[in-house]
């Protein structure tokens, strides 16, 4: 009997020493946050003491590693840092799968002013009446934006974490539709006369819940990478960049070749998911060379220097809301959008925590700080000349709102103070 008291006692001292290991480990992310992160926190509007005595409380309660990184996954959502996350753990998380895929419904939505909208619908679920252009009602039996901010929620806790609202309620609209494979999903729709229906769809649809840019972009485009380009029906010249890699200077070259005689060019940087590359050799494309224009200076031979329009949205991230702040903030395009880009785009730092469990990567300072009058992007995003909302109309005919008003821009010209450019010197 003594052994087993003795034994009981030992298992007790032992949790307690784990409990305060965890304590610590809070602690020290919570102080570590808010004297790294604290110029980001007061950009983005954030009440960090609320979060400190959210999650300190709840700290009290963890018992298990794996509850510990739980805890440290949900502190993350709650530091709104679309960058952040644990980049090594000594916790495996539980096996939820149970050898599911992790997928969506076919189905993307947007937010166009007080309205959710079907932005996309594939395959099956196209095949079960789901449109573009329909309004949805009500998700799961919730209305759909009370669902999508539960959802937003939701992911947050489980450690996504969005640099600003827009960015989150656009991962809601993608991501957050996604589940384990063959979980059920019901939408409520209305259609554009006004008719409702409801559709319960089964998540089937491997990993289509990333989103990859315009659903409706011109055809007969040619590709370089992961990158587009071709003429509009109109003669522009479009090119959409899904990335920013290293080489997308010489990938613009290639695609510039074939479309520098245009009469202006749509630069679509929708659902760029970001990367890196030399800025300047960028903005070096299109401006005439040795033309010198704000820190930029035209470097290559083969140069477009036309009028040029910028789209973006939510899904704009990182490098790719840097190259949309080179041609913002100089003044050489117009740039639109049915919102600011993502906010997501910083200089990064890592930590590890007391216990050595985790190490955690976070943002502690914004890039591009001439942006948004010197605020940075991080916690803001690239702001639009121009807030083109998606039109449920043209959504229903197949029809892309943002490049249709690119086209007219480019052809009608340019509203007042937002295109400084007006071409190589004479």
């Amino acid at each position: 009997m003594k052994k087993i008291v003795l034994a009981a006692l030992a298992a007790a001292s032992l949790l307690h020493g784990a409990e305060e290991v965890y304590l610590k480990d809070i602690a020290f992310l919570l102080d570590a946050f808010e004297q790294q992160a604290g110029g980001l926190m007061k950009v983005k509007g954030m009440d960090w003491q609320r979060v400190r005595e959210d999650f300190s409380g709840r700290a009290k309660s963890v018992k298990s590693h794996q509850e510990h990184l739980a805890l440290v996954h949900a502190l993350i959502g709650a530091l709104h840092d679309g960058h952040a996350g644990i980049v090594k753990s000594q916790v495996r998380p539980p096996d939820e799968s149970k050898g599911r895929r992790y997928t969506g419904p076919r189905v993307h939505l947007a937010i166009s002013g007080e309205k959710v909208l079907v932005r996309a619908a594939f395959k099956d679920a196209a095949d079960a009446g789901i449109r573009a252009g329909q309004e949805v009602i009500a998700v799961d039996g919730t209305p759909a934006c009370e669902w999508l901010d539960q959802r937003i929620a939701a992911m947050e806790e489980r450690g996504s974490s969005f640099s600003t609202r827009h960015q989150a309620l656009y991962a809601a609209c993608h991501w957050g539709l996604a589940d384990w494979e063959g979980s059920a999903i019901r939408f409520e729709l209305r259609k554009p006369g006004g008719e409702t229906f409801g559709v319960e769809k089964k998540r089937l649809g491997g990993p289509n819940h990333v989103p990859l840019g315009p659903v409706f972009p011109p055809s007969g485009l040619e590709s370089v990478g992961r990158q587009t380009f071709g003429l509009t029906p109109e003669g522009y010249a479009y090119i959409h960049l899904r990335d920013v890699p290293e080489n997308l200077p010489q990938q613009l070259d290639q695609m510039l070749a074939r479309l520098v005689k245009a009469p202006g060019l749509i630069l679509d940087l929708r659902a760029n998911g970001g990367g890196g590359c030399d800025h300047a050799a960028v903005m070096s494309r299109f401006l005439a060379k040795g033309q010198p224009w704000g820190y930029y200076e035209g470097a290559a031979d083969l140069n477009f220097t036309g009028p040029m329009v910028v789209i973006l949205d939510a899904g704009t991230r990182s490098a790719g809301e840097t190259v949309a702040a080179l041609f913002r903030e100089t003044g050489r395009a117009h740039v639109i959008g049915d919102s600011p880009s993502a906010g997501m785009s910083s200089r990064k730092t890592e930590v590890e925590v007391p216990s050595g469990l985790f190490r955690v990567r976070f943002s502690v300072a914004s890039n591009m700080t001439k942006s948004n009058a010197g605020r940075g992007i991080e916690g803001l995003g690239i702001q639009p000349h121009e807030i083109v909302p998606l039109n449920a109309t043209d959504l229903d005919k197949q029809k892309d709102t943002h490049l249709q008003r690119a086209v007219t821009l480019l052809r009608n010209g340019f509203p007042e103070d937002t295109v400084d450019y007006t071409g190589p010197p004479k």
